[in-house]
């Protein structure tokens, strides 16, 4: 019954948390590729290797399902592995899916023209990778028409989260967020497009003033997948257990993450 969730380190795992939550009895098998984090930074390649290596850790484990719960790779490596590598008795499923349909109104599976959508001006909070890619920009495009995007390459903040240094990663959002908003003084929404982003949500929400609608991905990640299973509950694998492993140092990254959800996680050698 697994599922799998990858990330390059640790910010998936608020994909996790939400994911336990709103499926209680479904096996998640979490890998982080800790070893080789962050992916922010990486080439295109680079990100498509690496993730597809992990995918490949994942089904080993009894995954047929695996969620990237990595902007980065979703952003840079997913529609490559779609069209080029994917066997199609396997799924791979990205994070921006669920959050543009969020932020243009859209159900599940919509697939009708883009048309108008109430929100004009988004501010994109991404790493270096993923605004690279423009994959945010391209997914809305599908969906909605009319919309003014402007992405903030967030340089630095998912290293200090990884490093437990919360004092920078505020320093830096805040930074970050006064560098866009030069550039779009008055976003109506933004996105916080990074699983890591969500633990600095509060940061940005008081960056960006009261009259922004912030969008974090893990409820609605969540929600998605709940949608997912349910129509297509052929895609459980054959795991039972669910269980975290890593590339890295298990014993760091275990400290690392049980900082990060504030509750004792053991990892295990990938």
């Amino acid at each position: 019954m697994a599922v799998g969730v990858f990330d390059s380190g640790i910010g998936g795992l608020t994909v996790l948390d939400a994911l336990t939550k709103r499926l209680p009895d479904t096996p998640f098998i979490y890998f982080g590729d800790n070893a080789h984090a962050p992916y922010g930074v990486r080439t295109h390649d680079d990100i498509f290797n690496l993730t597809c290596a992990a995918v490949e850790r994942l089904w080993a484990e009894g995954c047929d399902l695996v969620i990237l719960a990595c902007n980065t790779a979703s952003a840079a490596a997913l529609k490559r592995m779609q069209e080029t590598w994917l066997p199609p008795e396997k799924r791979v499923l990205g994070v921006f899916v669920p959050l543009i349909e969020a932020l243009t109104e859209r159900q599940w599976g919509d697939n009708s023209p883009p048309r108008e959508v109430t929100v004009k001006h988004v501010a994109l909070f991404a790493t270096p990778a993923t605004v690279a890619s423009r994959a945010f920009q391209r997914e809305l495009a599908f969906r909605a028409i009319g919309v003014d995007v402007e992405a903030q390459p967030c340089g630095g903040v998912v290293d200090a989260i990884e490093q437990g240094d919360e004092i920078l990663a505020e320093a830096l959002v805040r930074s970050h967020v006064e560098a866009l908003k030069r550039r779009m003084p008055h976003p109506q929404a933004a996105v916080l497009g990074c699983t890591h982003y969500p633990l600095m949500e509060k940061t940005f929400a008081e960056a960006l003033g009261p009259e922004v609608k912030v969008y974090s991905q893990a409820n609605l990640v969540a929600e998605s997948l709940a949608d997912y299973l349910t129509r297509r509950p052929e895609m459980l694998g054959r795991g039972k257990e669910s269980k975290f492993i890593t590339t890295g140092d298990p014993a760091y990254v275990s400290n690392k993450a049980t900082q990060f959800l504030r509750k004792k996680v053991v990892f295990e050698a990938a």
